[in-house]
C-alpha cells in the first residue's frame, strides 16, 4: 500500500496566483515544512512554501482568540471574502493599524514598491479628502488605535503638518509617519517640528540594508547617508522611530541581525519591524520562486543573527496569529530584557489583563534601582508603557516611559502565492480606500487598486 510523503493537516481556500479566482488549498506538512497545494483547472497545480517551521507554524493556533470587532461596517457580504472587503460583516478583526494614504507620489521611484509611487506619479490627496479619510476611521474604530500617515511619499505632500494637525485633533491613540527618510535626512527645521507632536507620534523608518548595492536593488539608489543623517536627527530629537525592513531571500535576510543589534543602540528607536516581500506592485527584481521569505524563515534568522531574543520570546500575535509575529522587551540603559523572561507567553498577551504591573519582579526591581537611583527624569515617572498593538495590555510600572520600550515585529502580508481566506479574514492592518471603504493591506495590493482586477474576476466566475 502506497503512503502519501506528506502530512494533511488542514483545509483552506485561497486563490490561484495566475487568474485569482478563488480555489480550495491543502495545508500539508513535509519535512517539518509547511506547504500549501491548490489546483486551478485553468492554470494548473501550485505547490507553494508557506513556513519553514511546521512546529511553530502549529503553535500559532494556541494564541487564536475571538476578533475585537469595528463599531460598524461599510460594506455587504455579497460575493464572498475576498471579494466584499470594506469592511464586510464577515471580517474577524477590526483594524489595529489603518493606513491613510495621502499621496500618490514619491520622492523615490524603488524597483520594490507596492503602491507603485514615484515622481510626478498620480497625485495628492485635498485636505477635504483626507479629513473624510480621518473620520472614516474614527468612525470605525471610536479610539484607533494606530493610524499610519502614508503614500507614496507623505512627506512630500505640500500640506504635510495640515494633516498631522487634524490627526491630532482626533482621538488617535498612536500617529505613525511611514517614510523613506529622504526629507527627515535633508531638513533639521522639519525634524524639530516633527518633534512637537510627541508623544503618541512615531516615526516608520524605511531602513532594508547597510549595503549599497542591496539599496540600489531595492531602492533604486545609494541611501546609505540619507539613512545615516536620518537616524542622527531623529537621535538629536529623540522622536520615537521604528526600522521597517523589507525582505528579499538572497538580497538582504543575511542583515537580519546586523539590523536588529544596530537598532538597540540607538536612542530613538523603539523596535524593528520585518517584512517579507508583499508579491504586488512594482517588483522589478524578485523572482517570486526563489526570492520569496516566509515567517518562519524571517523568526529563524533572527534567532541564528542575533543573540537578543530566543525562541520563547517570538510568539504569534493573538489579533492574527499566521501572519504576525512579536517579541517585546524593556530597553533598560543599553540592557534588552525580553519581557517573556518573567511571564508565559500566553500570560503577557491574555488581554483579560488590563494592567501588567512589573514593579512586582524582582528582577526588574533591582535593574529599576540600579538604572534610576542617579535621578531619572520627572517626565517619566508613574508612566505607563503602552503598546502600539491592542493585543498586549498595558504595561504598568514607575519611572518608565514609552522610551524603554523596544519590540520586533514580523508582519508577512499575503500575496497571490501564499493566500490564505482563513488568514486575511483575521487581518489587522487596513488601508483606507479612496472611496472610503477600510480594506486590508493584502486584499488591497491584489483586489483593489486596480478595480478592473476584481471586475473581471467577478465578470467570470
Amino acid at each position: 500500500m502506497a503512503t502519501r510523503n506528506y502530512v494533511y493537516y488542514e483545509l483552506t481556500n485561497s486563490v490561484c496566483s495566475k487568474c485569482l479566482v478563488k480555489l480550495e488549498a491543502k495545508i500539508v506538512i513535509q519535512n517539518d515544512k509547511v506547504y500549501m497545494l491548490k489546483n486551478c483547472l485553468e492554470h494548473g497545480r501550485e505547490k507553494v512554501l508557506i513556513s519553514t517551521d511546521a512546529e511553530y507554524y502549529k503553535k500559532c493556533r494556541d494564541f487564536n482568540k475571538p476578533g475585537d470587532l469595528p463599531l460598524k461596517f461599510n460594506t455587504e457580504v455579497k460575493y464572498g471574502c475576498p471579494y466584499d472587503c470594506g469592511l464586510c460583516p464577515d471580517h474577524e478583526q477590526h483594524s489595529c493599524l489603518t493606513l491613510i494614504e495621502v499621496t500618490d507620489r514619491c520622492n523615490l521611484k524603488c524597483p520594490t514598491c507596492y503602491s507603485v509611487s514615484g515622481p510626478n506619479m498620480g497625485r495628492h490627496r485635498s485636505l477635504d479628502e483626507i479629513e473624510k479619510m480621518l473620520d472614516i476611521v474614527v468612525a470605525n474604530e471610536g479610539e484607533p488605535d494606530v493610524v499610519q500617515i502614508s503614500g507614496g511619499e507623505p512627506t512630500v505632500h505640500p500640506d504635510f503638518f495640515e494633516i498631522l494637525d487634524m490627526a491630532k485633533k482626533r482621538p488617535i491613540r498612536h500617529l505613525m509617519i511611514n517614510t523613506n527618510g529622504v526629507r527627515i535626512a535633508k531638513d533639521k527645521k522639519f525634524v524639530k517640528k516633527l518633534a512637537s507632536y510627541m508623544p503618541g507620534f512615531e516615526i516608520y523608518l524605511q531602513f532594508d540594508s547597510f549595503d549599497p548595492e542591496v539599496l540600489k536593488t531595492l531602492r533604486g539608489e545609494d541611501l546609505t547617508k540619507i539613512r545615516e543623517q536620518a537616524i542622527s536627527n531623529l537621535n538629536e530629537f529623540d522622536i520615537s522611530t521604528t526600522l521597517v525592513v523589507t525582505l528579499q531571500k538572497g538580497l538582504n535576510n543575511k542583515e537580519i541581525g546586523k539590523i536588529l543589534d544596530y537598532a538597540v543602540t540607538q536612542k530613538c528607536i523603539r523596535g524593528v519591524t520585518y517584512q517579507p516581500t508583499q508579491i504586488a506592485g512594482r517588483l522589478e527584481n524578485f523572482d517570486p520562486q526563489k526570492d520569496r521569505m516566509t515567517l518562519g524563515e524571517v523568526r529563524t534568522s533572527i534567532l541564528e543573527q542575533s543573540q537578543l531574543f530566543s525562541a520563547e520570546d517570538i510568539v504569534p500575535v493573538p489579533c492574527h496569529p499566521d501572519a504576525i509575529a512579536m517579541a517585546y522587551a524593556l530597553k533598560l540603559k543599553g540592557d534588552i530584557v525580553p519581557l517573556t523572561r518573567f511571564f508565559n507567553p500566553e500570560e503577557l498577551l491574555d488581554t483579560s489583563q488590563n494592567t501588567i504591573n512589573l514593579e512586582n519582579l524582582p528582577e526588574i526591581r533591582k535593574k529599576l534601582k540600579k538604572i534610576f537611583s542617579t535621578g531619572a527624569s520627572n517626565e517619566s515617572a508613574s508612566s505607563e508603557l503602552q503598546s502600539v498593538m491592542c493585543c498586549i495590555p498595558k504595561i504598568k510600572m514607575p519611572q518608565l516611559s514609552y522610551k524603554n520600550l523596544f519590540r520586533i515585529i514580523i508582519m508577512q502580508f499575503y500575496d497571490a502565492y501564499n493566500f490564505d481566506v482563513r488568514g486575511v479574514k483575521k487581518s489587522c492592518v487596513h488601508i483606507v480606500h479612496k472611496d472610503g471603504r477600510i480594506i486590508p493591506f493584502d486584499t488591497m495590493n491584489l483586489f483593489y487598486r486596480d478595480e478592473k482586477v476584481l471586475e473581471t474576476i467577478i465578470a467570470n466566475r
